[in-house]
């Protein structure tokens, strides 16, 4: 949200006072799956083609140990439908019933995920989603006079729909995102494309393995013959309200923002739950670096040292409040990775959303920064221009 003079100061400040009075314990009981640790891959993507869930809990006699994710199964190459769970299990912190919503998003945000489990003692209570968060914001009324431009990302990410379905896969694996908008020959809208239905037209019986998935005969088809075409979209000038109350009573996930018959932007629910964490009351700059993985922590301390020195150059401009980078690492051409950074940076209220992709993930970290200072002014400019509109 772009805090433009103190009216806007003061609506953000009953914002965040009315985050902060929500707990775990205010969001509702729901059905959530479970897996054991000795049950299979196979098992676990059926329980999340059953459920829609993209994080299923992994449980034993003693309760929650896990999570299984979708995208480490996507990126996961020995695994295969027999593989274990215990193999592929994601270390994500549980949350107890005191947790305020902010503190949950901010989990969630820096964990990249999409689920937590809700402990009550060692056993699981509920699931917590980002649809449950989004549902808290619809009904918050200050959010009510906020407009879906303010956070939404653009430009946007496309798919064509005479592209291959694997085409689409490498794309959402490589940006590490889950929805793509589907535009035709002329570039209009057409439809959108998930892992939900990556989900449920690959893993069919007789799948040998997951790194195969792109391979298989289910991958190669055009993106226009799963995709979704009754796509419901949102308007620039949406206020965020409106556009948290569709994805909560609709269970979308992503929602392409549209200027007339124009898509101009995507607004997802990891946009609003970002939203919710810097509701939180912090006293400094907020900076988080997920996705790296074992052999690339090496690289942490340099790239926080980056982000420090760049961060000071842009307080002298604008007041940033939260910075976070997400790195996926994919095969570009043999046993060689190429690196894909997403960073959002929240400054004065408002989201900025710019991504680097190269060889060298500090050189890549470096160029990312560079950009966010670079898009600074250039964001200034946007708001001005779309202000002027309201």
């Amino acid at each position: 949200m772009a805090i433009n003079d103190l009216e806007d100061l003061e609506k953000l400040t009953v914002l965040k006072a009315q985050m902060n009075s929500f707990s775990a314990k205010d969001i509702s009981k729901g059905q959530y799956p479970t897996v054991s640790g000795d049950d299979t891959v196979s098992d676990c993507i059926a329980a999340m083609r059953k459920s829609g869930f993209q994080e299923i809990p992994v449980v034993d006699g003693k309760g929650y140990v896990g999570m299984v994710k979708y995208s480490t199964l996507l990126r996961k190459k020995s695994a295969t439908p027999e593989t274990k769970v215990k193999a592929v299990l994601s270390n994500l912190p549980p949350i107890n019933p005191d947790y305020s919503i902010t503190e949950i998003a901010e989990v969630m945000v820096k964990e990249n995920c999409r689920q937590l489990a809700l402990l009550d003692g060692k056993k699981i209570a509920d699931v917590v989603t980002r649809n449950n968060l989004v549902g808290i914001a619809a009904k918050m009324k200050p959010l009510e006079d906020f407009k879906v431009w303010e956070i939404m990302t653009s430009p946007v990410v496309t798919v064509k729909e005479n592209e291959m379905l694997a085409e689409a896969i490498d794309t959402m694996v490589a940006l590490d995102i889950r929805t793509l908008p589907v535009i035709d020959r002329l570039g209009n809208l057409s439809g959108v494309i998930g892992m939900n239905e990556v989900i449920e037209n690959s893993w069919k019986a007789g799948e040998r393995s997951i790194e195969q998935l792109k391979k298989n005969p289910s991958s190669q088809i055009p993106v226009s013959t799963i995709a979704v075409t009754s796509v419901v979209t949102v308007q620039w000038d949406d206020s965020i309200a409106d556009v948290a109350k569709v994805m909560a009573d609709k269970g979308i996930s992503t929602l392409p923002v549209m200027d007339g018959d124009e898509i101009v932007g995507v607004v997802t629910e990891f946009d609003i739950v970002e939203l919710i964490a810097n509701c939180g009351e912090r006293e400094g700059l907020f900076v988080q670096i997920s996705g790296l993985s074992e052999d690339d922590r090496i690289y942490s301390d340099a790239m926080y040292a980056d982000i420090q020195s760049e961060m000071q150059k842009i307080t002298k401009i604008v007041k940033p409040e939260s910075l976070t980078i997400h790195v996926a690492r994919y095969n570009e051409s043999g046993d060689r990775k190429k690196y894909s950074l997403t960073g959002r940076l929240f400054y004065n209220g408002r989201t900025l959303n710019c991504k680097q992709i190269g060889w060298d993930v500090v050189q890549a970290n470096k160029e990312l920064l560079k950009k966010f200072g670079e898009s600074i002014k250039d964001d200034k400019d946007k708001i001005t221009s779309f202000r002027r509109r309201k």
